[in-house]
């Protein structure tokens, strides 16, 4: 029965595959994380901040994504890997802002490749900013918009809107 369903979808369409169906679409959004967020942990601290968020400490960070975009052939907005992946370079690394001497110490140790600097405050704004823009430059052309949302804690969340 279901098959009998697509043919006669198909006859109606004029298509055959699809690249008719993402012609029809228009643009979609796939959510990823939205039930169960993207993990990563990841240590960091705020350089120019007098309270306690000045010390390295670490986080258990929920990240979710937002992708706008027309199908591709392969019937999708994106892959999910693909985001994962740029998501997963931030995974058990340890963030902090160009010009923090935790870096010279990182590199002492032999752990510079643990180590992410930014050219900002490593804060959860921040993070949601850059992995938006890191997203957006590896994604292919038919994607219009990312929004990341990153989950700090419990009572802490930046999201782009």
């Amino acid at each position: 029965m279901p098959e009998k369903l697509l043919q006669s979808d198909h006859s109606r369409s004029g298509s055959a595959g699809g690249a008719g169906v993402a012609a029809r679409a228009g643009e979609r959004v796939l959510r990823i994380g939205d039930d169960r967020p993207i993990r990563i942990s990841a240590g960091h601290r705020l350089l120019h901040h007098d309270g306690k968020c000045s010390r390295p400490h670490g986080h258990n960070y929920e990240i979710s994504v937002a992708v706008t975009g027309e199908l591709t052939e392969e019937g999708w907005v994106v892959d999910k890997g693909d985001v994962t992946a740029v998501i997963d370079e931030w995974d058990h690394r340890f963030l902090v802002e160009s010009g923090d001497p935790l870096a010279a110490a990182f590199e002492a140790s032999g752990d510079a490749d643990s180590l992410v600097v930014l050219d900002a405050p490593p804060t959860a704004e921040v993070m949601a900013v850059l992995l938006e823009e890191k997203l957006a430059a590896r994604l292919p052309d038919t994607v219009s918009d990312v929004a990341v949302e990153v989950r700090e804690t419990g009572e802490l969340c930046a999201s782009h809107r």
